[in-house]
């Protein structure tokens, strides 16, 4: 096979919730790079539009779907409109997440729950509906779930994100395990340090040099760092590949690991 083909997705339908901004933009439009008609999962409808003219500006085709990840009836609705526009999704990245900066002692029960409610609850309820439905239309397909280099270890104020993306990993393991020979594939990608607009001003500031210091390639990531990761795991290049989290951190954890 001719390595565009490997990972040509022409013809897929592939899902990206938390599409509206930061890694699930890059995400959405890397798919639909590569040939997936993409629908675009998001609270925010005026991001979602932007997002949706820009793929479809580049030749691409998308569908902005406003949802929040933690209702479920939202949830059941998105993938109905997805499947009515396009065909059943054949390729879900559970991106949606929200992250925290509250010591352990001082974090609230509501600020747990919607953490772990947003990161963990909503990655599994949203692969279970994309499963069902995959299966339901005798369809081969992937599920894709951001994870964390969190999930191996902690930093001090992240107690109920580590945990949950921790619970994401393991998650990953016990879906690829039970779906994996009924054609669908369950992955995720573990992101290190990669800057977007939400970090942007963090990680340029001297709190942000310290942790440079700390990545044997010397640098941040950036969001292109993720396109081979998720391509890999979305298309058949990764045919043989379940139950496995891939961690982009420019070896941080090999030199945490090594200390």
């Amino acid at each position: 096979m001719m390595t565009p083909r490997l990972f040509d997705l022409t013809g897929r339908v592939a899902m990206v919730t938390g599409a509206s901004s930061g890694l699930g933009v890059r995400f959405a439009e890397v798919l639909a790079g590569a040939g997936a008609t993409v629908a675009l999962v998001a609270r925010r409808t005026d991001r979602l539009a932007a997002v949706k003219a820009r793929i479809e500006k580049a030749g691409g085709r998308a569908l902005a779907i406003p949802a929040d990840v933690v209702d479920r009836g939202a949830m059941r609705k998105a993938f109905d409109e997805a499947q009515a526009a396009f065909g059943c999704v054949s390729i879900l990245v559970n991106n949606a997440g929200i992250a925290h900066s509250t010591r352990a002692v001082e974090l609230t029960e509501e600020e747990w729950q919607r953490v772990v409610a947003i990161n963990l609850d909503a990655v599994f309820f949203w692969s279970q509906e994309a499963a069902r439905r995959m299966l339901a239309a005798g369809e081969h397909g992937a599920i894709i779930n951001i994870a964390s280099v969190l999930g191996f270890g902690v930093a001090k104020g992240t107690a109920a994100y580590a945990v949950a993306k921790a619970g994401v990993i393991q998650l990953t393991r016990a879906l690829g395990l039970e779906l994996a020979f009924k054609g669908v594939r369950v992955n995720a990608i573990a992101p290190g340090w990669i800057v977007t607009d939400i970090n942007r001003d963090y990680l340029t500031s001297e709190a942000g040099a310290a942790l440079k210091r700390e990545i044997p390639v010397g640098r941040f990531g950036e969001e292109r760092d993720l396109d081979g990761a998720l391509l890999l795991l979305a298309s058949d290049a990764g045919r043989f590949m379940a139950g496995t989290t891939i961690v982009v951190d420019g070896g941080q954890m090999v030199a945490l690991r090594g200390s």
